[in-house]
């Protein structure tokens, strides 16, 4: 009976057919248009940047949150940039009726720009990606080319000489003050940062100076707790090629809660990326080594009786970034020890991943673990109560660990691409 009732369905179909050619050539439309219309189109966008924005402003397209309902998806990669403001990479690509229209499309902003003009650019930068597939879409009949500016007039020269020559500068200053009946803390810090970036150079620097100050009461008695610290930090990185790198970095710092009277270090470095760093947006595999010599002057003598010492330490570090459309990861080996005593190390492995299981549930972890067997700068003597409930001084400690998991499940209306943020 299935079979039968198949059968006298295709053949409703055989016979409607010629009556609904009938009607699209009435409406205007062949039968060429009818065999070339292409779905409509059903855009995912995946990205660091104001969503609701492009949603608002690309109306000719269908929004959808999950990629898999999607036929054009756009993923946004962005990063840090020498200007202090960030490069974004937008790769487009096509599924079905567009499966073969892919697009990448880059765009600068600097720390001068406004958020309005980043979106603005952004948006800009998302419509003309988009132009392929309205092209190949049902929409290309409606679509009016313009060219700013006529595009008629001569080549004018543009002079991108810079006044700072690549240099950018920052500074900052913060205060905080809590009080309540029993407790009071106020605490403050300053800095300067300045960064220089080319494609070649790499120099920063950084000034940091930090105080807190806090007072606690209880049963008449006052327990008081301060914490200082003076810090520079310098670099000089120059690339090599297209995956290698080496650096130079030099620091002093001074810290009552790690018990350093004065420190100073001296670390030459190298760098290896086993992917191009143009790719560094979307993935990346570093392996750096360092070496170099570390001077401590303790406040008090440690718990090896030294009031000052000279060493040698060498650290491995290795890093891998992904950012793909199935998820994020991000994960930190980074090792260390000192050149005469291989005993005293340290290991620190710090990892994110974030992973979109199907439609609508994504799952996130991070964790950090940390094996520590370096404290040689630790003073002499017991912790007192108010090092300990305080946290005045570092405390000998053998690891840190730390660990989250997250879980998240959209579901319901895919298609919705209205914005309303009232209230």
């Amino acid at each position: 009976m299935p079979k039968k009732l198949l059968a006298l369905f295709l053949e409703a179909i055989r016979n409607a057919l010629p009556y609904y050619i009938v009607l699209l050539s009435f409406l205007g439309f062949s039968q060429q248009d009818v065999a070339d219309k292409k779905a409509p189109m059903r855009l995912f966008i995946d990205c660091n940047c104001d969503k609701n924005f492009l949603r608002q402003e690309i109306q000719y397209v269908g929004h959808v949150r999950d990629q898999a309902e999607a036929n054009i998806k756009l993923f946004i990669y962005d990063i840090t940039n020498g200007s202090g403001g960030r490069n974004y990479n937008l790769e487009f690509e096509g599924k079905g009726d567009y499966k073969d229209i892919f697009g990448n499309l880059d765009f600068e902003t600097n720390a001068n720009m406004t958020s309005d003009e980043v979106r603005r650019g952004l948006l800009e930068k998302v419509q003309s990606g988009l132009l392929k597939y309205v092209l190949e879409s049902g929409l290309a009949s409606q679509v009016t080319y313009t060219v700013k500016n006529d595009g008629t007039g001569e080549v004018q020269e543009v002079d991108f000489t810079d006044p700072w020559n690549n240099w950018i500068f920052e500074v900052y200053a913060a205060a905080e003050l809590d009080k309540e009946t029993s407790r009071k803390e106020f605490e403050y810090r300053a800095g300067f940062e300045s960064d220089h970036v080319t494609e070649k150079l790499r120099i920063r620097t950084d000034l940091g100076l930090y105080q807190s100050n806090s007072e606690f009461e209880r049963s008449g008695e006052t327990f008081t707790s301060e914490r200082s610290r003076y810090s520079g930090d310098g670099s000089v990185v120059r690339s090599l090629s297209d995956h290698w790198s080496t650096g130079f970095f030099v620091g002093a710092r001074y810290d009552t809660f790690t018990n350093l009277d004065f420190q100073y270090y001296i670390e030459p470095a190298l760098e290896y990326n086993i992917f191009p760093y143009r790719e560094v947006l979307r993935r990346e595999i570093t392996i750096a080594y360092k070496i170099g010599y570390l001077h401590n002057d303790y406040i008090e003598s440690t718990i090896f009786g030294r009031n000052e010492e000279g060493i040698f330490r060498h650290s491995l570090n290795v890093q891998l970034q992904y950012r793909q459309p199935w998820g994020n990861v991000s994960t930190r080996l980074l090792g260390s020890t000192f050149l005469n005593d291989f005993s005293k190390n340290r290991i620190q492995l710090n990892s994110s991943l974030s992973v979109r299981i199907f439609k609508g549930l994504s799952v996130r972890f991070s964790g950090r673990f940390e094996i520590i067997r370096d404290q040689i700068n630790l003073p002499g003597g017991d912790a007192s109560l108010e090092d300990v409930l305080l946290q005045q001084k570092q405390i000998a400690t053998d690891f840190e660990l730390g660990f989250n998991v997250g879980l998240s499940y959209t579901f319901g209306s895919a298609f919705n691409s209205v914005v309303n943020t009232r209230l």
